[in-house]
């Protein structure tokens, strides 16, 4: 197989193009569409006609295509309707499963027709560039070629069905802080190698969409916000790679007329507010953007139209086949659990069980045994906030309304034996903000004496314009209009228990706050979208005040902003919040130690919170909040049967892990925390996950620590060696005192059976079988590599292994090129055994794992010498060599 140069790819863009043009059925060619437009109306289609949709044109047969918001689940646009909400991706990629990336992307797509979504903005495809990242739970993995291949599957599966996946951010937005201005300074050798290479695999596979990143880029020859970025957008993206599809603009990115257009965007989202429409319109007509610029962005908002079948001949039927027969008909809620379940439960990683204590219950149904009749029955204490209210999601725009939440304790209690008893203490405070304040039971309306909030609107003279009554309230509020400027939220609050309770509000923007008249908290910053792109309205933090009990209540009062944020709907953000008078915080957790000693196993379920994970801000550090490391301590020493699952989808550190028996990492798991969480601690389900990132041990060991801009750049100084890639190195190069170890490292997971790594060889090259490998050598230059590995369930139970195959250049091929990482991931294959059975996995390593970028000639090449292809379990647990020669 030769490499392939920007000459060799500009024939298959225009073949492509052509392809795409060419109308099914003697319907007009989209080209001839476009020409059929007048100037006005080729504006309005590139600009966003509302939050989530583009404009339609009836004479042409256009209707509007919706958008939706996507990692975690496909929202409803409308508001209105729940959704199946999915484990997060992290939690995915820990299931090193393309087949199940694929039924993923399949559900996906049932979701989308369920809530009439044409276009899911989704996978995130950004690389875990570092720990704190805080959208690192919506990435899949620090490595760029595992990020790939999931993300590959489930695309394709549900554009199959005919639903658009829109991939984002195009490129290297890999941190949220100053995430609309900072520069990421990449050089054009780590773009290539690592943060392109999932977006030129998903152009490779078809993906129909692309998003561009709110962040810049500077590859040492342009330095531009993304969306004006047109040598990667235009020159790499459409040129060389032969991408048909659509540029979308993250949402109220675009930041300019004429620059935007020629740097690659084809989308402004959302609409119509923003630079374009009529700053657009006037810019064709004053000559400073073509018509024919125009005409193919236009030509490619179509041509998705065309896929998504929102594009038909006037007065006719869609031009794509019937419904029913390309997407299948919608998957009810229930079925959707039952693969959301699984998923979860797969995903769990097991990264440690010194004491046999899993599964808890003996023999499940993956050996083809029942664990329940006549077992014996379990006291288990389920202990830790995130036990009693799991976080399900991380915070930000990927978050849905769920369909159904299953808790752990409902969840266990159903699964274990008869007789069985689930004490739950939750022992740790885990967020800052007291609980939500309860309307219903507690508020009254201070004027009319009603159940309720009271709650008025006023305008810009203090006049109150409108006033109702609310029995419930979830901290929103948008029935403003646009010259509303407060919103007063006021109730009389009851508060009968004798002492001291806790009373505030959280918010953002200009505010004020009383409790009898006595101010609790106030703000004089007046704050627009930017609040919305930091994230600062989802989880703001209470301002409280000490409020004593007492028979006849307090009096709270809030003036809260109106918020007007340009491309966003207007709301009002107000948290009320309420902890009562209660056992102290050392009290609660030496309850927990309590239950602990009580029980025959603790499980105690620590992790992060949507205060730590969620979109906007990055991380300050990597320490699990509040007081869970001491609620861990505590436990494991009244009971050595102890069980800790972490519940979060980003590293953190874990202060007591070498203490700990046994450590389960369960992510986000989405709204099927509880159930899955117990078919893993019943053996129902195997957790046969593998750590898709490094996990260290300590945050000074960490090898990019933040990404806080310097002078408004982000530098990716670390290069090529993105994650785990850093921690091999370091290995390689060091001598005393040691390198530091990770707690686990990239692809660690134990499930619940050994594994004996028997052989392995190469097989044939390009997809042929019939090289038998003995021979070492895998071409001139470096065709794709099979590695046939065999592996034998050693252990007691049936199990699923993820066979890992890292490439390692020899001295010679490091000599000559010192950047190189000393190891990297080329492949990887699920297989599964029973007991004693051998399985034999097939690891396609591609071509392009042994591939570097050439910056001189623009080029890939392939160094030749020696390499080692590795065979284990993970990047550090390797097992079987196979020696590669790549000859000149």
């Amino acid at each position: 197989m030769s490499s392939q140069t920007a000459s060799q790819t500009a024939p298959r863009a225009a073949a492509q193009t052509t392809a795409q043009t060419a109308a099914p059925g003697g319907a007009p060619r989209l080209d001839e569409l476009v020409a059929a437009l007048t100037l006005e109306e080729k504006v309005s289609v590139v600009v966003g006609a509302s939050m989530w949709s583009t404009a339609g044109i009836e004479r042409i047969g256009l209707e509007p295509v919706v958008m939706s918001d996507g990692p975690v689940g496909v929202r409803d646009p409308q508001g209105r309707g729940t959704s199946a909400m999915f484990p997060a991706p992290s939690a995915l990629a820990a299931t090193w499963d393309v087949a199940l990336a694929a039924r993923a992307g399949e559900l996906f797509a049932a979701e989308a027709r369920r809530h009439g979504v044409h276009l899911v903005l989704a996978p995130q495809v950004n690389l875990q560039r570092t720990p704190v990242g805080g959208r690192h739970f919506e990435c899949y993995s620090e490595d760029p070629h595992l990020t790939a291949e999931l993300a590959v599957a489930l695309v394709t599966a549900a554009q199959s069905r005919g639903v658009g996946m829109c991939v984002k951010h195009f490129v290297a937005n890999d941190s949220e802080t100053e995430r609309t201005r900072y520069l990421a300074r990449v050089d054009a050798r780590t773009l290539r190698e690592v943060y392109l290479a999932p977006f030129e695999r998903l152009v490779e596979a078809g993906a129909w969409s692309v998003m561009g990143a709110y962040s810049g880029v500077d590859d040492g020859t342009t330095a531009a916000p993304a969306l004006e970025h047109r040598p990667l957008l235009v020159g790499v993206l459409k040129e060389e790679w032969g991408f048909d599809g659509l540029v979308v603009s993250d949402w109220v990115a675009t930041q300019s007329v004429a620059p935007a257009v020629r740097g690659g965007l084809d989308l402004q989202m959302p609409g119509p507010d923003g630079p374009w429409g009529d700053g657009l319109l006037a810019a064709v007509r004053a000559g400073e953007v073509a018509e024919a610029e125009l005409d193919d962005k236009v030509l490619r908002v179509l041509r998705l139209a065309r896929r998504v079948g929102r594009l038909r001949p006037p007065g006719g039927p869609g031009t794509t086949p019937d419904e029913d027969d390309r997407v299948g008909r919608d998957v009810a809620p229930a079925a959707s659990a039952a693969l959301l379940r699984e998923l979860a439960a797969r995903s769990v990683v097991v990264l440690k069980d010194d004491a046999g204590l899993m599964p808890l219950v003996g023999p499940g149904p993956d050996t083809g045994q029942d664990a329940r009749p006549g077992a014996a029955p379990l006291r288990v204490a389920l202990l830790g906030a995130s036990a009693v209210e799991p976080f399900f999601a991380g915070g930000g725009s990927s978050f849905v309304v769920p369909d159904r939440l299953s808790y752990p304790a409902d969840a266990l209690a159903a699964a274990l034996p008869a007789g069985s008893e689930v004490t739950v203490v939750a022992g740790s405070r885990a967020l800052r903000n007291p609980p939500a304040l309860d309307v219903a039971a507690r508020c009254t309306d201070p004027v009319t004496g009603a159940p309720g909030l009271r709650v008025e609107v006023l305008g810009a003279d203090g006049d109150v314009r409108r006033a109702e009554t609310r029995t419930a309230w979830d901290g929103w509020y948008g029935d403003v209009g646009p010259d509303d400027v407060v919103v007063r939220v006021s109730a009389r609050v009851a508060l009968p228990e004798p002492g001291e309770h806790e009373l505030g509000v959280g918010t953002v923007g200009v505010h004020r706050v009383t409790v009898d008249g006595r101010r609790v908290a106030s703000g004089d910053v007046v704050v627009d979208e930017d609040v919305i792109l930091a994230s600062g309205h989802n989880h703001p933090v209470a301002e409280t005040a000490p409020v004593g009990g007492g028979a006849d209540g307090v009096l709270l009062v809030a003036d809260l902003q109106v918020v007007h944020p340009v491309g966003y709907d207007t709301f009002v953000r107000g948290a009320l919040v309420h902890r009562l008078p209660g056992p102290s915080a050392d009290d609660e957790l030496a309850a927990a130690a309590a239950a602990a000693r009580a029980a025959d196993v603790a499980v105690v379920v620590v992790g992060t919170t949507p205060e730590v994970e969620s979109e906007g801000f990055d991380r300050a550090d990597l320490a699990l909040p509040g007081n869970q490391d001491e609620l861990v301590r505590r436990v494991l020493a009244a009971n050595p049967r102890t069980v800790v699952v972490v519940n979060a989808g980003a590293p953190v550190v874990l202060p007591w892990y070498d203490d700990a028996p046994a450590v389960l990492w369960g992510w986000l798991p989405g709204q099927e925390a509880g159930t899955a969480l117990a078919d893993v601690l019943t053996g129902a389900t195997e957790p046969s996950g593998r750590l898709p990132w490094t996990l260290p041990r300590r945050a000074d060991d960490v090898t990019v620590p933040h990404a806080v801009p310097v002078g408004g750049v982000v530098d990716y100084a670390e290069g090529l060696d993105v994650g785990y890639r850093a921690w091999e190195r370091r290995v390689a190069e060091r001598g005393a005192p040691p390198a530091p170890e990770p707690a686990a490292p990239l692809g660690h997971g134990l499930g619940w059976t050994t594994w004996a790594y028997e052989a392995a060889t190469l097989d044939g090259h390009d997809g042929h079988d019939g090289h038998d490998g003995h021979d070492g050598h895998a071409g001139h230059d470096g065709d794709d590599v099979v590695v046939r590995v065999t592996v034998r369930n050693s252990g007691p139970r049936p199990g699923r292994e993820v066979v890992q195959v890292y490439v390692e250049p020899g001295a010679e091929v490091l000599a000559a090129d010192p950047a190189r990482p000393v190891r990297w991931l080329g492949g990887f294959a699920v297989v599964d055994a029973a007991p004693g059975e051998a399985a034999t996995a097939r690891v396609r390593v591609p071509r392009r794992a042994l591939q570097t970028w050439d910056v001189g000639s623009g080029d890939w090449t392939t160094p030749p010498g020696g390499y080692r292809l590795r065979a284990g379990r993970s990047v550090r647990d390797l097992r079987l060599d196979v020696p590669v020669e790549i000859r000149p």
